[in-house]
């Protein structure tokens, strides 16, 4: 059995891969695939592979547009730090969920659930219905317009196109444009990864998530590294990798 591995954190798809092999210790591992680009080119140059485990929010959009686009006819097990209504929908047609960090035991279960339904995989009529499933929720998603924080006792709402960024520290934090902090009810910048419009948003590194329009501009330093300019803040350091720095450049350039 070969099974493709798409996740963009190296040290989560390190431990995915740790646990196939504890668990389907025959299988041939492919991947890891990082980018939702990298994921189509691969589609396109290889054969599919009997089955995929894929992140949902990867660092260039999410993993949903691959499938939306050109859906494989393999069986996907998607992983994911967000749990909404979209999960029901496809464990109805048979395609399983993991929520972050991925429990073993789960693991099993799907791989048992794959082997007990393979041969269903194959069947075109529900590789098409899987398909239709795919496509509607590609054109019913909107994304978040505004979020509730509080601001002492009180919860209030601050829309989406007044966030400076969201920071995450003990807990997650929503800075507006006038540089005021208040505290969220998420768990993950994952979480709110899936909720906001990637060409707005900017997933910087593990701790923050900026919008676009409070990026006044950025420097790079000697070892290619970025150091972003956010308006009306002058306090905040917020840095991209060297690794990161081509896809920031082109996601900022739109």
């Amino acid at each position: 059995m070969k099974i493709l591995i798409v996740e963009d954190e190296p040290l989560v798809a390190m431990s995915l891969a740790k646990l196939v092999k504890e668990l389907e210790p025959a299988a041939e591992l492919l991947g890891p695939i990082a980018t939702v680009k990298e994921a189509r080119e691969w589609f396109l140059a290889n054969p599919q592979p009997d089955l995929v485990l894929s992140d949902i929010q990867l660092s260039d959009g999410i993993s949903l547009d691959i499938f939306s686009a050109d859906f494989p006819s393999c069986p996907i097990i998607f992983t994911t730090a967000y749990n909404e209504y979209a999960i029901r929908a496809f464990k109805l047609n048979s395609i399983d969920y993991l929520l972050k960090p991925i429990d073993k035991i789960e693991l099993q279960t799907a791989f048992q659930k794959y082997h007990l339904l393979q041969s269903k995989f194959s069947n075109e009529n529900y590789i098409r219905q899987i398909a239709e499933v795919f496509k509607n929720f590609s054109e019913l998603k909107k994304y978040k317009e505004r979020f509730a924080v509080h601001q002492g006792r009180t919860v209030t709402l601050v829309p989406s196109n007044e966030i400076c960024f969201f920071v995450k520290e003990e807990l997650i934090y929503l800075v507006n444009a006038e540089s005021k902090k208040f505290i969220t009810d998420y768990r993950s910048l994952d979480e709110i990864s899936e909720l906001v419009d990637p060409s707005q948003f900017y997933r910087a590194n593990r701790q923050y998530l900026v919008h676009l329009k409070s990026i006044e501009g950025f420097r790079t330093d000697e070892s290619g590294r970025i150091t972003l300019k956010i308006k009306n803040n002058k306090s905040e350091e917020i840095i991209i990798s060297k690794e990161k720095a081509a896809e920031f450049r082109k996601w900022f350039e739109g």
